[in-house]
């Protein structure tokens, strides 16, 4: 396959008393339409997580706080999560939302958790099996039991892997934090989407 930059990143900030999210903007893409298309999307995000911290704040909101890490840049594919803290008195605890995005960079797409996958496969049951021989395997205390994923359940890519992730309270107790499961790529290749990004990824390069 034929070799591709990383895009550039930037990063814009979000201030006010309180309250600073520090959030990506993609740039400089050779494809503006993707460019736009891509931050739009982003921005999007960053603020359905503010509105969404808003349902679990009991008090006045004192402290705010959002960042992002980029998990992949390659191959034409980047995957980022955002992540925003918030605490409000007086609870007892501040609240953490974790979110994420996987793009294809020459176009803006945005892949869901399906597109990764063959059209009919059952991806839902391969990935559930894995997360509960993860939960047997380390251990992890359980606030319902597992049963299954969601179709659009939570994840990113990371260094030829995915990882499933469950958000604070889902699964598990507070405690545990965000419970994540990866996964590595080859691990799936039967039904892997040869048109999506996890093809890219476990492609050799040329």
């Amino acid at each position: 396959m034929p070799f591709q930059l990383p895009v550039t990143i930037e990063t814009q900030t979000i201030a006010a008393h309180g309250f600073t999210i520090y959030y990506p903007s993609v740039t400089n893409l050779t494809h503006p339409l993707a460019n736009d298309l891509m931050n739009q999307t982003i921005n999007s995000l960053v603020h359905w997580i503010v509105q969404e911290q808003a349902k679990y704040q009991t008090g006045t909101p004192t402290e705010m706080i959002g960042h992002y890490e980029i998990k992949t840049n390659e191959r034409g594919v980047l995957s980022l999560t955002l992540s925003n803290y918030t605490y409000s008195s007086p609870m007892a605890h501040g609240f953490t939302i974790v979110k994420s995005l996987t793009f294809d960079v020459n176009t803006g797409k945005e892949y869901t958790l399906q597109d990764l996958f063959k059209s009919g496969s059952d991806y839902i049951t391969v990935f559930s099996d894995e997360v509960a021989h993860q939960i047997k395997q380390r251990d992890l205390p359980l606030l319902y039991g597992f049963q299954s994923i969601e179709p659009d359940q939570d994840y990113y890519l990371a260094d030829k892997a995915i990882v499933l992730y469950f958000q604070i309270y889902q699964i598990t107790p507070y405690y545990v934090g965000f419970s994540m499961f990866p996964i590595s790529v080859y691990d799936l290749q039967s039904i892997v989407s040869e048109q999506g990004p996890l093809a890219v990824l476990s492609a050799v390069a040329a």
